[in-house]
């Protein structure tokens, strides 16, 4: 089944402000909280309907994405590794841990209702990371594989991320007995309500660290350096930007990595203008050449190409080469690549001419 719009699953319009994204999501998740439709698996869908919409909406990146090209821009296998997630793949623990922000206004019953700030943990996934990858249209017009180095923050070998010693070095958490969660009943609004919220003894963990790791000093990662091959798609542009899940910093004591943001630079071609899918060359001829007629190369994208000019051919005139341009993101076909002809005038004449 087609997935519905994010506005109308939030309820806003595209001009919607980042503050009234926030109050529709939060009154959207209210309506449909699993506490207050127990059992009802439709609700449930919308529940989590809602956090997918609100995951993108509220991020100003992927928010203009989706403006732009749909739930394809947010969609990682669509092409733009976009970083959203498809349907069904967000659990309540992912809403509850990502989103609980949205609830965590002061003195607000949504609060206790959410769990509040309690599902801020210390498996917090690590920050996103932003990188600039230069292409030319040779490279956007086919697709480009890129392989770079980053400096980031990096899983600890030695202890395996866990930053601990060694595997004697850990215990289970008593508190939470290794869920890195504990259930707690609250009194809200809306009556008792059970919530879950993260273990404080264990930040989430599960697990209490004895005796740390000396290479990382317990916190599972260090400052390194990671070499990642990116995979560019066709037609990108000037300024689009693409990520790659996971391949950002690494979360503190084993917790799931950033993402990787790739924002593209179109280099300038020494011959030829983009004009979006398009590409224009300016020919400059001879005014004996245009009233005669002859053929001339000219150079296109996939090289050098000879075309033919007409007898009594006017300045300005433009001549189309079909499918000499760039693909398009978005959908099948390529654009065209237009030969526009200008009439060259010598400032010096020979005896000859």
């Amino acid at each position: 089944m087609a997935k519905r719009d994010y506005y109308q699953v939030l309820g806003v319009t595209k001009n919607a402000s980042e503050a009234e994204i926030k109050k529709a999501y939060r009154a959207t998740a209210m309506k449909y909280h699993p506490d207050r439709n127990p059992d009802d698996k439709a609700a449930e869908e919308k529940f989590k309907e809602a956090a997918e919409a609100y995951e993108v909406l509220s991020d100003s990146d992927k928010k203009a994405r989706y403006d732009r090209y749909g739930h394809a821009g947010v969609d990682p296998n669509a092409g733009f590794g976009g970083g959203g997630r498809r349907s069904g793949g967000m659990t309540m623990e992912d809403i509850f841990s990502q989103f609980g922000s949205a609830f965590s206004d002061e003195g607000s019953p949504f609060d206790s209702f959410f769990g509040g700030s309690s599902r801020t943990g210390g498996g917090q996934r690590g920050s996103n990371l932003r990188v600039k990858v230069k292409l030319n249209l040779e490279e956007i017009a086919k697709g480009a594989k890129k392989k770079i180095k980053i400096k980031k923050q990096i899983k600890c070998s030695p202890c395996g991320g866990s930053g601990a010693k060694d595997s004697n070095s850990k215990k289970t958490c008593s508190t939470c007995h290794g869920s890195g969660y504990v259930k707690q009943v609250r009194n809200t609004f809306l009556g008792q309500m059970q919530t879950t919220g993260v273990c404080h003894t264990c930040n989430g963990l599960g697990q209490i660290i004895t005796s740390q790791c000396v290479h990382c000093k317990g916190e599972g990662r260090v400052y390194g350096e990671e070499t990642i091959d990116i995979e560019i798609p066709q037609g990108v542009h000037d300024g689009i930007q693409l990520s790659m899940s996971g391949k950002g910093n690494v979360g503190a004591h084993g917790a799931p990595a950033g993402d990787l943001i790739i924002n593209i630079e179109e280099e300038a071609h020494p011959n030829l203008v983009r004009d979006g899918s398009n590409v224009i060359f300016e020919l400059s001829m001879n005014f004996a050449d245009l009233i005669l007629g002859t053929s001339v190369e000219v150079p296109t994208i996939d090289g050098r190409v000879k075309i033919k000019i007409p007898p009594g051919t006017p300045s300005g005139k433009v001549f189309r080469l079909k499918d000499k341009g760039l693909p398009n993101v978005q959908s099948y076909g390529k654009g065209d690549q237009l030969v526009k002809v200008h009439v060259w005038t010598p400032k010096k004449f020979t005896t000859e001419e």
